[in-house]
C-alpha cells in the first residue's frame, strides 16, 4: 500500500500499520457480519485498510484511528450492500428500554450471547442499520454512545435498532435449518487428493497459464510466482487439506495439525475452463476462520488422482 508520491508515508501511517494487526480481528468480526460472509467481510477490510492508508496522507489533521478505521469499513461495506440491492430500511419506532452496560439483566446477557453465537450468514437477514447496531452492541461490546457517533445517530435511535434488531434475530435463529453437507466437486476433490499425496507437479498441471494468487496483504502473484506456492507448501510440515461448503460456496478447509478438529485457516479456488484462475490463501488472516461456519463435504479420499 502506499500513499502515492504526493503523499509520503508518515508517523501516522507507520501507527495504522501497527495498529492493523491489532485491530483486523474485530474489524473483520464486524464486516463479517454486515455482509453476512466471512470472506466478503474480510474483502472489506482488506479494502479499508487500503483506503485508509491513501486518505491519512490527505488529511490535514489525522483522527483516532480506532473509530475512523471502523467509520470506513461501515460506510464501504454499506457501499456494497446497496450495489447488491439488498439493503432493507425500516422506520424507527419508540426506543426500547435497554439495560445498563454496567449492571446487564439475565435477558440483556441472554441477548448478547444469542448475537455472539449466531452464524455470520444469519445477521443478512436484518435491516442494515439494525444489523450494524447489534453486530457493534453485542458482538463488538461498544457503548451505545461509541455507537451513536460512528453511525450518526441519536442514542434513543441507536435503542431502537437494537431493541428491533433483537427480537428479529432470534426468529431468525428460531426458522434457520442446519447446514446440510454436500459431496465436493470432481475438480476441488481432485486438487485436494492431489495436494494431501504432495504431488506438486499434479497440481501445478491443474493451473491455468495466467493463475493469480492473493495472501492477505501480499502482492498479487500470477504465473510462474504461483507455481512457486507449492514449493513454497514443501518445505512445511504436510498440512492435510479437507473439501468444504462456507455459506453455499465451496472453499477448502486447511489443517495443520492432523489431529485438530478446528481447522488452521481457509483457502477458495476459483475455475476457468477446468482449471484454477484464482486461489485465494488465508493462511495469514487466520481470523476469518473462527466465525466460518464450515460444513466439511463427505470424504473424497475415493476421487481419482
Amino acid at each position: 500500500m502506499s500513499g502515492g508520491p504526493s503523499s509520503p508515508p508518515t508517523a501516522r501511517h507507520a501507527e495504522l500499520l501497527a495498529l492493523a494487526g491489532e485491530l483486523r480481528p474485530e474489524l473483520h468480526r464486524y464486516c463479517a457480519r454486515l455482509m453476512g460472509s466471512v470472506i466478503e467481510g474480510e474483502d472489506v477490510v482488506q479494502d479499508t485498510f487500503a483506503r485508509a492508508f491513501v486518505a491519512l496522507g490527505e488529511l490535514k489533521e489525522a483522527p483516532p484511528l480506532r473509530p475512523w478505521l471502523f467509520r470506513i469499513a461501515h460506510n464501504r461495506a454499506m457501499d456494497l450492500l446497496r450495489s447488491r440491492a439488498i439493503r432493507a430500511a425500516e422506520p424507527i419506532e419508540a426506543a426500547d428500554e435497554v439495560a445498563d452496560p454496567e449492571s446487564p439483566d439475565p435477558v440483556e446477557v441472554l441477548m448478547r450471547r444469542e448475537a455472539v453465537e449466531t452464524a455470520v450468514s444469519r445477521f443478512v437477514e436484518l435491516p442494515t442499520m439494525q444489523r450494524s447496531v447489534v453486530i457493534l452492541k453485542d458482538v463488538l461490546d461498544q457503548s451505545l454512545e461509541e455507537i451513536a457517533d460512528m453511525l450518526d445517530l441519536t442514542v434513543n435511535a441507536v435503542k431502537a435498532h437494537l431493541a428491533r434488531g433483537r427480537v428479529r434475530l432470534t426468529a431468525i435463529n428460531a426458522q434457520t435449518a442446519p447446514s446440510v453437507a454436500r459431496p465436493p466437486s470432481p475438480a476441488v476433490a481432485r486438487y485436494v487428493a492431489l495436494f494431501n499425496g504432495r504431488d506438486w507437479d499434479g497440481l501445478k498441471a491443474m493451473l491455468a497459464d495466467d493463475v493469480r494468487l492473493v495472501q492477505s496483504t501480499y502482492p498479487l502473484r500470477a504465473g510462474a510466482e504461483v507455481r512457486m506456492f507449492f514449493g513454497i507448501y514443501a518445505q512445511y510440515a504436510p498440512v492435510r487439506l479437507a473439501p468444504a461448503w462456507l455459506d453455499g460456496r465451496e472453499v477448502i478447509a486447511v489443517y495443520e495439525d492432523p489431529q485438530s478438529v478446528k481447522p488452521s485457516y481457509l483457502m477458495w479456488l476459483e475455475w476457468t475452463d477446468g482449471r484454477v484462475s484464482f486461489i485465494r490463501d488465508y493462511r495469514y488472516v487466520r481470523y476469518v476462520v473462527d466465525d466460518a461456519e464450515l460444513v466439511l463435504a463427505p470424504d473424497a479420499t475415493s476421487a481419482s488422482t
